[in-house]
């Protein structure tokens, strides 16, 4: 796992756990000598796990839209800054430069890019490990949702499973390590069911 894409929120959020714990995924990820690859901005939890990273040493990949440079929201101190014309070009190479993903807290566009690239694992278009840090239990509700759509018979348990979910940074970035199981795409028919 030589980098890992992190989707977060452009906003800093309400509750100081969701900084602290940015500041110490980021850190621990650069320490380790993983790159960091997200959205390219200077704010919210963004800027923050992108100085994060920069302060203890790692090396930060930004891919951002064109649209939102124009606006002053780049990140003018990254390792490297890779300016896209889409929303989708951004997430095409995002997931292309990454190893693994992992979504802190954050809004609409951070349960996309999350749900878009668990997507692609279902589908098996990548075996790339996919993991929530539930900080301050933001992500339960999401997770009872998840379970909403097995016992309704719309997700497989095996799916869901895709799902790396740790309370702490460090218990995350253990879980990304695990080996990525193999699993039906979704159309084939699963012996087990």
């Amino acid at each position: 796992m030589k980098r890992v894409c992190i989707f977060c929120g452009s906003s800093p959020g309400s509750d100081p756990a969701y900084a602290a714990a940015a500041r110490e995924l980021a850190s621990a990820l650069a320490r380790a000598g993983i790159d960091l690859v997200y959205g390219g901005a200077r704010c919210g939890l963004m800027g923050i796990v992108a100085d994060a990273a920069l302060e203890s040493g790692g090396r930060v990949i930004g891919v951002l839209p064109r649209a939102l440079k124009e606006k002053e929201l780049a990140h003018e101190r990254l390792t490297e800054l890779h300016l896209v014309d889409t929303m989708h070009e951004r997430k095409a190479l995002m997931a292309d430069l990454s190893d693994a993903f992992v979504a802190l807290p954050g809004g609409f566009g951070t349960l996309d890019e999350f749900c878009e690239i668990l997507t692609w694992a279902q589908l098996g278009i990548h075996s790339k490990p996919c993991g929530l840090l539930n900080t301050s239990g933001f992500y339960s509700g999401f997770l009872t949702q998840v379970q909403n759509a097995i016992a309704g018979g719309l997700t497989r348990p095996q799916h869901a499973a895709l799902i790396r979910v740790a309370e702490t940074p460090a218990q995350l970035i253990e879980r990304l390590r695990e080996p990525v199981a193999e699993v039906l795409p979704k159309w084939m028919e699963d012996p087990g069911r």
